[in-house]
């Protein structure tokens, strides 16, 4: 069960996103912006003078801050995560993991590292996995990833593992499941979505209510187990949207 009245049982992982402000960015693209509207003699800043604060707002969900994305990040057919997110209260498994370093080259979560963190024994039950790198701080918070900072991914084998556990919706504190420069293959995302190898199609078997968050973040205090997780996300239609994962500890 779960008390409501304890915020102590609810953990918020999502990063706050800070127009203008400090903010996590992947691939380097534009910070998230706002700015007052303007519509003739109306402003949209009260301490401009305005009656109400009203402002455009500019940023790229998959970039930006913490997202939820379905197949239609890599088809061609227009597939909205608002129709492929069916399930809104799940229950979840967080585990910790340490990303090792292959051949001397990046940080990667292999199958050996799941196996090491029960990820299978955890399936049993949860239909969601929340995965949290070590060492884990706020850093992530802010942090900048691009071709100076590559962060880790999984290998492919240890993404086939968890599809094979029975994951659906899987929650990371990277920005992607892949390397985020790899040719544009995301081979991760098609393993976990259950599409062909280089297709941008969906076929019979594609797990198309099967979600992917990134860009969370975890705090240590909270620690390794089971939750229920609320996974929300704002009604765009687009095959992303900004999300706010909750997880409610079980007591």
């Amino acid at each position: 069960m779960i008390d409501l009245n304890k915020p102590s049982t609810q953990i918020d992982i999502s990063i706050p996103l800070q127009f203008n402000g400090p903010q996590p960015n992947a691939y380097g693209v534009e910070a998230a912006t706002s700015k007052a509207c303007e519509a003739g003699d109306i402003v949209g800043d009260t301490r401009r003078g305005g009656s109400v604060n009203f402002e455009q707002y500019t940023f790229i969900p998959h970039c930006n801050g913490t997202h939820t994305e379905c197949v239609g990040h890599i088809t061609d057919e227009r597939i909205s995560v608002l129709d492929c997110l069916t399930d809104f209260v799940v229950a979840a498994v967080l585990v910790s993991v340490e990303p090792v370093n292959v051949d001397g080259g990046d940080l990667v979560i292999t199958h050996s590292s799941l196996q090491a963190a029960s990820v299978g024994t955890a399936a049993d039950t949860p239909t969601a996995l929340i995965v949290r790198t070590l060492p884990n701080d706020d850093s992530k918070l802010t942090r900048q990833y691009g071709e100076q900072y590559i962060p880790p991914y999984f290998t492919a084998e240890a993404m086939k593992y968890l599809v094979e556990c029975g994951f659906k919706h899987l929650l990371v504190d990277m920005p992607s499941i892949d390397r985020i420069f790899d040719e544009g293959k995301l081979v991760n995302h098609r393993i976990f979505w259950n599409v062909e190898p280089g297709s941008r199609e969906i076929n019979a078997a594609t797990r198309m209510e099967s979600t992917i968050t990134e860009l969370i973040y975890v705090p240590n205090e909270f620690a390794d187990g089971e939750y229920l997780l609320n996974l929300q996300i704002a009604p765009f239609v687009a095959d992303c949207s900004p999300s706010r994962p909750m997880l409610m500890g079980i007591i």
